[in-house]
């Protein structure tokens, strides 16, 4: 006889415990458990599987790679992040904000993929006839894609195993349920056993599969961390739904890199993709006016441009404001010590605010000495040079410190019409410079700002 019981799991980690917990013994996370009811069997008899449905082990030597290739998505961008094309076999996950893009772009690469490939598109948030109308606002019409509309896990595989299709899509993997769990869709348990048995169709059809999935406040894909464990690519859509830009990032792929960043704009139309997401993000950049510098990050083997806004205001109160969008806070702190220890350059009479315009978020230490050159042209209100442009990871001696892929950053900046480039001094003898633009390099901060305006 079933025996139920009651464990409570962390939504977080998918730590399981007896009783309930305010912080997550495992991810030390607070308001995390939730109550799940676990039915669990007593088997009288146990059955010993034969030998002969074991998959058996082969020599490396054997295996070959000869027939194995890349769907391409039509979608340059999107091709870009999965490495070159979706491997068959694989299993993806696309997350992001309510109406930030998942299921629109889902729906856009079908219009190439079905010209030659049978894809089964499973929607449990809307009917058929909703997917009718927004398939049509797409302009996507073809024979070749299936629509289904069911939650249950079970009988979407058994369609999956019927029609075989080369590709399925999951919208969303937290409406999807399993009939034998006693819980509610898009609980711990739910998400976590319908990604597992998709996971297993689809490497035994060798399908490749995307899964749409929501995400929680914090950003993070509601469900356990082990989700993201299970399937080969996990892709996050970046920006706000307010704005129509797009940032489509792979933090994990185990078919290619986690560097490369897809730009995308949001139309009537659908997504539509930025091939020069420099020359956008640059659009509208303001003229002699003090507080704005030009940074150059690699995102992959992409250089980009990105204007850095800083603003130094004075304050009547004791404790002066930080602020940082777009940047991290800590490092912004840290640039604001070595501007007033080594540099002479003090802040702690103003209120501090950093913006990266666009909606790009720069984690690359290269970035530093763009940062640092927006709030020294903000606190002595002397524009920065228009056609300048400066990168270059700050030490905490104030030294300015040779950072990768310098050629690249110069050979985009003077693409896009920077005649003067403010670099670290050591990278300039690996630079080559074929034009007429001015190359400077510099030590400290001081040499830096001086040359910039």
């Amino acid at each position: 006889m079933a025996k139920v019981k009651s464990v409570y799991v962390c939504s977080e980690c998918g730590h399981e415990s007896p009783k309930w917990y305010g912080k997550c013994p495992g991810c030390g996370q607070w308001n995390t458990m939730e109550e799940e009811l676990v039915t669990k069997q007593n088997p009288t008899v146990k059955t010993v599987k034969s030998t002969s449905s074991y998959s058996e082990a082969m020599k490396i030597t054997d295996i070959t790679t000869e027939d194995e290739h890349r769907y391409k998505t039509g979608v340059n961008e999107l091709d870009r992040v999965l490495g070159g094309g979706i491997v068959k076999g694989s299993l993806i996950l696309l997350g992001g904000d309510p109406g930030i893009g998942k299921s629109t772009i889902m729906l856009q690469i079908c219009k190439k993929l079905c010209e030659g490939l049978k894809v089964l598109y499973v929607s449990g948030e809307e009917s058929r006839r909703q997917l009718k109308l927004r398939a049509t606002r797409l302009e996507v019409d073809s024979e070749n894609l299936l629509v289904l509309t069911e939650t249950d896990a079970e009988i979407v595989a058994e369609i999956i195993r019927q029609q075989k299709p080369d590709l399925v899509m999951i919208d969303s993997i937290q409406t999807m349920c399993l009939s034998e769990l006693s819980s509610t869709a898009g609980s711990i348990t739910q998400v976590r056993e319908c990604t597992n048995l998709f996971m297993r169709v689809s490497k035994s059809l060798d399908i490749p599969m995307f899964i749409v999935g929501h995400v929680n406040k914090e950003g993070s894909i509601a469900g356990p961390k082990v989700l993201e464990h299970v399937v080969d690519a996990v892709l996050y859509f970046e920006g706000d739904k307010q704005m129509s830009y797009r940032i489509l990032r792979a933090v994990k792929n185990r078919y290619g890199s986690t560097n490369e960043i897809g730009v995308f704009q949001m139309t009537d139309k659908g997504l539509e993709e930025v091939e020069n997401p420099s020359l956008m993000l640059l659009s509208g950049r303001p003229k002699n006016v003090s507080g704005t510098c030009v940074a150059c990050t690699m995102e992959g083997t992409r250089p980009i441009l990105a204007e850095v806004q800083g603003l130094a205001s004075s304050t009547t109160f004791g404790n002066p404001r930080r602020m940082s969008t777009g940047f991290d806070f800590n490092r912004l702190m840290l640039i604001i010590a070595v501007l007033e220890k080594r540099a002479g350059y003090y802040f702690n009479g103003a209120d501090t605010y950093i913006n990266v315009v666009g909606g790009l978020r720069l984690d690359e230490p290269a970035t530093d000495l763009a940062v640092a050159m927006a709030l020294v042209s903000s606190l002595k209100d002397i524009p920065i040079a228009e056609n300048a442009l400066a990168f270059g990871e700050i030490g905490l001696a104030g030294e300015i410190r040779s950072v990768s892929h310098a050629q690249e950053r110069v050979n985009e900046a003077v693409r896009l019409g920077f005649n003067k480039i403010i670099v670290p001094y050591h990278n300039l003898k690996r630079i080559t410079n074929n034009t007429e633009a001015e190359i400077i390099g510099v030590k400290n901060l001081r040499e830096a700002f001086e040359a910039l305006t």
